[in-house]
C-alpha cells in the first residue's frame, strides 16, 4: 500500500505540467529514496510509514498545482516534516530524506 501511494505521487510527478524538468526529476530521485525509507520503517511502525507517505502526497498535491495555495502549501510541508519528527536518532536517513522533500516542494511554492 505504501509503494502504492509514492508511486501514484511519482506518477503525478511524471504528469505534472507546473514543474520544470529538472525539479521534477529531483522530486523524482527524492521520493525512490523515501521509498526504501519507508519500506524499512513500515517494517517496525506502519501507521506512522502510513502517515509520511500521506503527508508527502498532500504536499506534493499542493506544490503541483497549478494555482498555488501558499498556506494550504505550508501546511501541508509543515505536517510532513512533522511526521517524522522524533525519528531523527532511529531513522537519520528517512528525516534528512523528508526535510529535502519539503524544502524542495516549499521552494516550489515561491
Amino acid at each position: 500500500m505504501l509503494h502504492d501511494t509514492i508511486g501514484q505521487i511519482e506518477a503525478k510527478l511524471r504528469d505534472a505540467g507546473s514543474l520544470k524538468p529538472g525539479q521534477r526529476e529531483e522530486l523524482l530521485q527524492l521520493l525512490a529514496t523515501l521509498k526504501s525509507e519507508v519500506a524499512g520503517l513500515s517494517k517496525t511502525d506502519a501507521e506512522q510509514a502510513r502517515s509520511i507517505a500521506a503527508y508527502a502526497d498532500v504536499s506534493a498535491h499542493e506544490a503541483m498545482r497549478e494555482q498555488k495555495n501558499e498556506t494550504l502549501l505550508e501546511h501541508s510541508v509543515a505536517g510532513l516534516r512533522a511526521s517524522v519528527a522524533g525519528f531523527e536518532k532511529s531513522h537519520p536517513k528517512l528525516v534528512d530524506i523528508v526535510n529535502r522533500i519539503a524544502t524542495t516542494l516549499s521552494n516550489l511554492g515561491i
